[in-house]
Protein backbone atom coordinates (compact mmCIF):
# COMPACT_ATOMS: atom_id res chain seq x y z
CA UNK A 1 0.00 0.00 0.00
CA UNK A 2 0.88 3.47 -0.54
CA UNK A 3 2.77 5.42 2.28
CA UNK A 4 2.93 9.34 2.44
CA UNK A 5 4.45 11.37 4.76
CA UNK A 6 3.99 14.68 5.74
CA UNK A 7 6.52 16.89 7.61
CA UNK A 8 5.77 20.34 8.44
CA UNK A 9 7.86 23.03 9.97
CA UNK A 10 8.54 26.59 10.50
CA UNK A 11 11.64 28.07 9.61
CA UNK A 12 13.42 31.63 8.00
CA UNK A 13 15.63 29.64 6.18
CA UNK A 14 13.48 28.14 3.16
CA UNK A 15 16.25 28.62 0.63
CA UNK A 16 18.58 26.23 3.05
CA UNK A 17 16.01 23.75 3.84
CA UNK A 18 15.69 23.62 -0.35
CA UNK A 19 19.42 23.00 -0.18
CA UNK A 20 19.15 19.95 2.10
CA UNK A 21 16.84 18.20 -0.38
CA UNK A 22 18.63 18.69 -3.21
CA UNK A 23 21.58 17.25 -1.02
CA UNK A 24 19.69 14.52 -0.31
CA UNK A 25 18.49 13.68 -3.33
CA UNK A 26 21.99 13.52 -4.69
CA UNK A 27 23.65 11.36 -1.84
CA UNK A 28 21.15 8.88 -1.72
CA UNK A 29 21.03 8.10 -5.98
CA UNK A 30 20.40 4.73 -5.92
CA UNK A 31 19.70 3.81 -2.72
CA UNK A 32 16.47 5.71 -1.72
CA UNK A 33 13.06 4.82 -1.80
CA UNK A 34 10.59 7.77 -1.79
CA UNK A 35 8.95 8.04 -5.54
CA UNK A 36 7.74 11.54 -4.90
CA UNK A 37 8.95 14.69 -2.97
CA UNK A 38 7.17 17.58 -3.04
CA UNK A 39 7.74 21.15 -0.95
CA UNK A 40 5.70 23.82 -0.30
CA UNK A 41 5.41 27.44 1.63
CA UNK A 42 2.24 28.32 2.86
CA UNK A 43 0.85 31.32 0.83
CA UNK A 44 -0.53 32.79 3.97
CA UNK A 45 2.94 32.59 6.06
CA UNK A 46 5.81 31.89 4.04
CA UNK A 47 7.81 30.79 7.21
CA UNK A 48 5.71 27.11 7.15
CA UNK A 49 6.84 24.56 5.24
CA UNK A 50 5.04 21.07 3.86
CA UNK A 51 7.08 18.53 2.76
CA UNK A 52 5.06 15.31 0.90
CA UNK A 53 6.89 12.20 0.11
CA UNK A 54 5.85 9.11 -0.86
CA UNK A 55 7.00 6.33 -0.74
CA UNK A 56 6.01 1.93 -2.48
CA UNK A 57 5.25 1.26 1.17
CA UNK A 58 5.54 1.39 4.68
CA UNK A 59 8.06 -1.01 4.73
CA UNK A 60 10.28 0.80 2.25
CA UNK A 61 9.69 4.17 4.12
CA UNK A 62 11.65 2.69 6.87
CA UNK A 63 14.42 1.84 4.76
CA UNK A 64 14.70 5.00 3.87
CA UNK A 65 14.83 6.10 7.04
CA UNK A 66 17.62 4.26 7.67
CA UNK A 67 19.77 5.63 5.09
CA UNK A 68 22.67 7.35 7.22
CA UNK A 69 22.13 10.43 4.67
CA UNK A 70 18.79 10.51 5.75
CA UNK A 71 19.24 10.89 9.21
CA UNK A 72 22.27 13.55 8.79
CA UNK A 73 19.84 15.59 6.56
CA UNK A 74 16.75 15.16 9.10
CA UNK A 75 19.42 16.84 12.21
CA UNK A 76 20.37 19.57 9.73
CA UNK A 77 16.90 20.26 9.11
CA UNK A 78 16.11 20.24 12.51
CA UNK A 79 19.09 23.04 12.98
CA UNK A 80 17.03 25.01 10.71
CA UNK A 81 13.37 25.40 11.86
CA UNK A 82 12.03 27.50 14.75
CA UNK A 83 10.73 24.39 16.65
CA UNK A 84 10.24 20.74 15.95
CA UNK A 85 8.84 19.14 12.30
CA UNK A 86 5.56 17.86 12.74
CA UNK A 87 5.20 14.18 11.17
CA UNK A 88 1.92 13.15 9.77
CA UNK A 89 1.74 9.48 8.24
CA UNK A 90 -0.74 8.04 5.78
CA UNK A 91 -1.78 5.15 4.34
CA UNK A 92 -2.61 5.50 0.97
CA UNK A 93 -6.65 4.95 0.75
CA UNK A 94 -7.72 6.70 -2.51
CA UNK A 95 -5.84 8.16 -5.54
CA UNK A 96 -8.21 9.44 -8.36
CA UNK A 97 -6.10 10.48 -11.42
CA UNK A 98 -9.33 12.25 -13.70
CA UNK A 99 -7.11 12.52 -17.01
CA UNK A 100 -6.04 8.89 -16.27
CA UNK A 101 -9.40 7.30 -16.73
CA UNK A 102 -10.28 9.59 -19.42
CA UNK A 103 -7.23 8.49 -21.28
CA UNK A 104 -8.50 4.74 -20.78
CA UNK A 105 -11.91 5.65 -21.52
CA UNK A 106 -10.80 7.24 -24.76
CA UNK A 107 -8.68 4.36 -26.12
CA UNK A 108 -11.60 1.21 -24.48
CA UNK A 109 -14.97 2.58 -25.10
CA UNK A 110 -15.27 3.63 -28.80
CA UNK A 111 -14.11 0.34 -30.50
CA UNK A 112 -17.09 -0.96 -29.44
CA UNK A 113 -19.17 1.64 -30.69
CA UNK A 114 -19.63 3.74 -27.59
CA UNK A 115 -18.60 6.94 -28.93
CA UNK A 116 -19.86 8.95 -25.66
CA UNK A 117 -15.92 9.50 -24.50
CA UNK A 118 -15.30 11.41 -27.76
CA UNK A 119 -18.39 14.21 -27.34
CA UNK A 120 -17.54 14.29 -23.78
CA UNK A 121 -13.76 14.40 -23.44
CA UNK A 122 -12.49 15.90 -26.79
CA UNK A 123 -12.36 19.81 -26.73
CA UNK A 124 -13.94 20.97 -29.92
CA UNK A 125 -10.85 22.33 -31.27
CA UNK A 126 -8.72 18.58 -30.81
CA UNK A 127 -6.05 17.39 -32.93
CA UNK A 128 -4.81 14.45 -33.35
CA UNK A 129 -1.07 13.92 -34.83
CA UNK A 130 -0.68 10.11 -36.43
CA UNK A 131 2.52 10.06 -38.47
CA UNK A 132 0.42 6.58 -40.44
CA UNK A 133 -2.37 9.76 -41.72
CA UNK A 134 -2.14 11.89 -44.27
CA UNK A 135 -2.45 15.28 -42.13
CA UNK A 136 -3.88 16.18 -38.10
CA UNK A 137 -7.35 14.91 -37.54
CA UNK A 138 -9.30 17.75 -36.01
CA UNK A 139 -12.44 17.96 -34.12
CA UNK A 140 -14.36 14.77 -32.53
CA UNK A 141 -16.51 14.52 -35.49
CA UNK A 142 -13.57 13.59 -37.66
CA UNK A 143 -12.05 11.70 -34.41
CA UNK A 144 -15.11 9.51 -34.38
CA UNK A 145 -15.27 8.92 -38.40
CA UNK A 146 -11.77 7.87 -38.48
CA UNK A 147 -12.26 5.31 -35.41
CA UNK A 148 -16.05 4.18 -37.46
CA UNK A 149 -13.44 3.53 -40.49
CA UNK A 150 -11.24 1.23 -38.43
CA UNK A 151 -14.19 -0.61 -36.93
CA UNK A 152 -15.48 -1.24 -40.83
CA UNK A 153 -12.34 -2.98 -41.92
CA UNK A 154 -11.44 -4.53 -38.20
CA UNK A 155 -13.11 -6.04 -35.32
CA UNK A 156 -10.38 -4.52 -32.57
CA UNK A 157 -10.03 -3.52 -28.77
CA UNK A 158 -6.92 -2.32 -27.23
CA UNK A 159 -5.21 -4.19 -24.35
CA UNK A 160 -3.89 -1.36 -21.74
CA UNK A 161 -0.12 -2.24 -20.91
CA UNK A 162 0.81 0.69 -18.46
CA UNK A 163 -0.05 4.51 -18.16
CA UNK A 164 1.92 7.88 -16.58
CA UNK A 165 0.99 10.97 -15.78
CA UNK A 166 2.78 14.40 -15.34
CA UNK A 167 1.25 17.54 -15.19
CA UNK A 168 -1.32 17.96 -17.80
CA UNK A 169 -0.45 14.70 -20.15
CA UNK A 170 -1.15 11.29 -20.13
CA UNK A 171 1.30 8.62 -21.60
CA UNK A 172 -0.37 5.48 -22.30
CA UNK A 173 1.43 2.25 -23.84
CA UNK A 174 -1.39 -0.29 -25.52
CA UNK A 175 -1.36 -3.43 -27.61
CA UNK A 176 -3.79 -3.45 -30.19
CA UNK A 177 -5.44 -6.76 -31.42
CA UNK A 178 -8.00 -6.79 -34.46
CA UNK A 179 -9.43 -9.36 -36.84
CA UNK A 180 -9.44 -8.01 -40.71
CA UNK A 181 -13.11 -8.14 -41.44
CA UNK A 182 -13.59 -5.05 -44.29
CA UNK A 183 -11.40 -3.73 -46.63
CA UNK A 184 -8.52 -1.41 -45.14
CA UNK A 185 -6.26 0.52 -47.60
CA UNK A 186 -7.43 -0.88 -51.14
CA UNK A 187 -6.85 -4.61 -48.88
CA UNK A 188 -10.33 -7.11 -48.56
CA UNK A 189 -11.19 -8.84 -45.87
CA UNK A 190 -8.78 -11.53 -44.55
CA UNK A 191 -10.14 -12.54 -41.70
CA UNK A 192 -6.43 -12.34 -40.00
CA UNK A 193 -5.01 -11.70 -36.34
CA UNK A 194 -3.74 -8.68 -36.46
CA UNK A 195 -1.34 -7.24 -33.44
CA UNK A 196 0.40 -3.66 -32.67
CA UNK A 197 2.28 -2.37 -30.21
CA UNK A 198 2.14 1.83 -29.88
CA UNK A 199 1.56 4.38 -27.01
CA UNK A 200 -0.53 7.59 -27.48
CA UNK A 201 0.31 10.82 -25.17
CA UNK A 202 -2.92 13.39 -24.55
CA UNK A 203 -2.53 16.85 -23.70
CA UNK A 204 -5.53 17.73 -21.17
CA UNK A 205 -6.63 21.42 -20.65
CA UNK A 206 -9.42 22.15 -18.41
CA UNK A 207 -10.75 18.65 -18.33
CA UNK A 208 -10.66 18.02 -21.84
CA UNK A 209 -8.35 16.60 -24.55
CA UNK A 210 -6.79 19.38 -26.43
CA UNK A 211 -4.24 16.91 -28.81
CA UNK A 212 -2.57 13.91 -29.35
CA UNK A 213 0.44 12.24 -30.40
CA UNK A 214 0.10 8.16 -31.43
CA UNK A 215 3.57 6.31 -32.14
CA UNK A 216 2.49 2.48 -33.35
CA UNK A 217 3.97 -0.15 -35.39
CA UNK A 218 2.25 -0.15 -38.66
CA UNK A 219 5.08 -1.47 -40.39
CA UNK A 220 4.52 -4.66 -38.39
CA UNK A 221 0.46 -4.75 -38.86
CA UNK A 222 0.95 -4.60 -42.59
CA UNK A 223 3.26 -7.56 -42.28
CA UNK A 224 0.67 -9.60 -40.71
CA UNK A 225 -1.87 -8.31 -43.22
CA UNK A 226 0.21 -9.34 -46.20
CA UNK A 227 0.44 -6.22 -47.45
CA UNK A 228 4.29 -5.84 -47.17
CA UNK A 229 7.20 -8.52 -46.96
CA UNK A 230 8.40 -10.12 -43.31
Amino acid sequence: MTFVQIVECRTEQPDELNRLMDTWIEQTQGRRTATHAMMGADRADARHIVEIVEFPSYEAAMRNSGLPETDRIFREMVALCQEPPTFTNLDLVRDDQPNKDAARRLLLDPPTGDMSPIDELLAPDYRDHDPSMDGDTVGPAAVKEMIEGYRRAFDFTFDIRSQLAEGDMVATRWMWRGTHIGEYMGMPASNRTIESAGMTMWRFEDGKVKEGWWSWDAVAMMRQMGMMPG
